[in-house]
């Protein structure tokens, strides 16, 4: 195994000014792709991609990522691996990263994701785990940074970081899902309000949040999470977000949940008690008419297009740095 490896399964896995350097880097890499500019930092570079779970932005958002840097990624859906016939996970994980140079793993339980980041001797980030969709939420912020941030000019790009401090994000649905525990460890690394709207049965455990408790360079005192109703967290709120009532693999507790965050549909007249120049995130895919309404997903305070594009674009800058070590600085 390489000692100098790292990870990227939680937010917390980098630093703050690594956080920084992530979001100018993605800006700046998002330009060049608007400007046709072509970036070769990963020439030569693949990346596996090991589904256990579907997907379609994660799947091609990484896809493109690194072959717009000049790489080359393997999908491997677990169905098609030696996973689905029983060979050890440590097993997958030793034999394919002497193969590849980084491995972007969609699993479920986050055992099963440190298991293969153990074992694997290159780099393994987190496509979406049931503890955390780390990639997602920095795409989410990276949306927030550029609709309500100050406009950059040219390259020079205010920071990120700065731009999220004290903004008041209202959180609205599933408070136990992978999304909302990711919100939550973002707020306290990057010091802003997140108010989360969510049926008492579906807030977050203490266990799970015991695993978000330890964060790097002493930021456990930063921002704040509220627990409140759905109007509560919409008013005043910077941007407002939620993800679908019924994930992958929660199927027969479909008509329970249903029930449950009934009430909790993000509408017209929610949005309405946000700011006037919010914007509306959604990691997708959406259920019009359950956990928000088509006059929001497809409405002018909609930022859905913008998000999922981002996430092509801090991907980018993701894989410079668990690949490269560092972000490039002639590029």
């Amino acid at each position: 195994m390489n000692p100098t490896k790292r990870d990227f399964l939680r937010l917390a896995d980098l630093s703050l000014d690594e956080h920084r350097a992530l979001f100018a880097r993605a800006r700046t890499l998002k330009a060049a792709r608007s400007a046709a500019q072509v970036i070769t930092t990963l020439a030569g570079r693949s990346l596996l991609l090991l589904f256990e779970k579907s997907s379609t932005r994660t799947r091609v958002s990484f896809e493109a990522a690194i072959q717009q840097l000049g790489g080359s990624a393997i999908t491997l859906p677990m169905q098609d691996s030696q996973l689905a016939r029983g060979e050890p996970l440590e097993d997958t994980a030793r034999v394919v990263s002497r193969y590849v140079d980084a491995v972007m793993f969609r699993t479920h339980g986050d055992a099963r994701l440190e298991t293969f980041a153990n074992a694997s001797r290159v780099p393994v980030i987190n496509g979406l785990s049931d503890g955390g969709h780390p990639v997602q939420i920095l795409a989410d912020l990276l949306t927030v940074v550029e609709h309500l941030g100050p406009r950059a000019s040219g390259a020079t790009f205010p920071d990120s970081l700065e731009v999220l401090r004290g903004k008041q994000i209202a959180w609205i649905g599933d408070g136990a899902s992978n999304m909302a525990l990711s919100w939550i460890e973002a707020a306290h690394l990057f010091d802003f309000t997140l108010r989360l709207a969510a049926p008492p049965a579906y807030r977050p455990a203490a266990a799970d949040l015991s695993k978000l408790a330890k964060f790097p360079d002493g930021v456990t005192e930063r921002g704040r999470v509220l627990h409140c109703d759905a109007r509560e967290a919409a008013h005043g709120a910077d941007a407002v977000t939620t993800d679908v009532w019924i994930s992958m693999g929660q199927e027969k507790e479909a008509a329970a949940r249903k029930a449950s965050f009934d009430g909790y549909c993000v509408d017209a007249e929610l949005m309405a008690l946000a700011k006037k120049e919010a914007i509306f995130l959604h990691c997708l895919p959406a259920h019009r008419g359950e956990e928000v309404t088509a006059a929001v997903t497809d409405g002018p305070q909609s930022a859905i297009l913008d998000e999922a594009e981002n996430r092509m674009h801090v991907q980018k800058a993701l894989l410079e740095l668990m690949i490269l070590g560092a972000f490039p600085s002639n590029t």
